[in-house]
């Protein structure tokens, strides 16, 4: 009989098998880096520092933010990177409707009765827990000094 031998019909079977999950595996592999949370952190760090009122934005590459007091999570589909404040607690400007018309720049004057409202108002926004949330823009990042209050509001 001539022709190709039966063994090499399961060979050539298996080689196909094999490409087609070599093919599948390549297509699942993430085609961008994780997130950079360690810059995101560092322009949190640059605007808290500073001993006078400052406003700084940061491109975020990532689908998902989460902010505490002390740490910042990014997320995307590469993956998820956390890094941690250098000057802080800071405050997330996520639980409070003054909070984020003062981050995206309303005067504190406008939103608060006194400093002491603004500064009380931040330590409950600390003390909420901390949760994944879409990240639709860039982070935003604004330290308030108003009435003896010196609050660093990050969104």
């Amino acid at each position: 009989m001539i022709g190709v031998p039966v063994d090499a019909w399961y060979i050539w079977l298996g080689l196909s098998l094999a490409s087609a999950a070599l093919v599948g595996i390549g297509a699942t592999l993430p085609t961008a880096p994780p997130p950079a949370a360690a810059d995101a952190a560092d322009t949190v760090d640059r605007t808290a520092a500073t001993a006078h009122p400052a406003t700084a934005e940061h491109p975020l590459d990532a689908r998902a933010i989460r902010v505490g007091p002390r740490r910042l999570g990014l997320r995307n589909d590469a993956g998820t990177t956390h890094a941690t404040f250098a000057f802080g607690p800071v405050t997330p400007a996520v639980g409070s409707r003054g909070l984020r018309a003062v981050l995206r720049g309303a005067p504190p004057e406008s939103r608060f009765d006194s400093g002491e409202a603004l500064c009380a108002a931040g330590a409950d926004a600390r003390q909420q827990p901390s949760k994944w949330r879409p990240a639709d823009g860039p982070l935003i990042v604004r330290h308030v000094v108003w009435e003896g209050c010196d609050v660093t509001l990050v969104g």
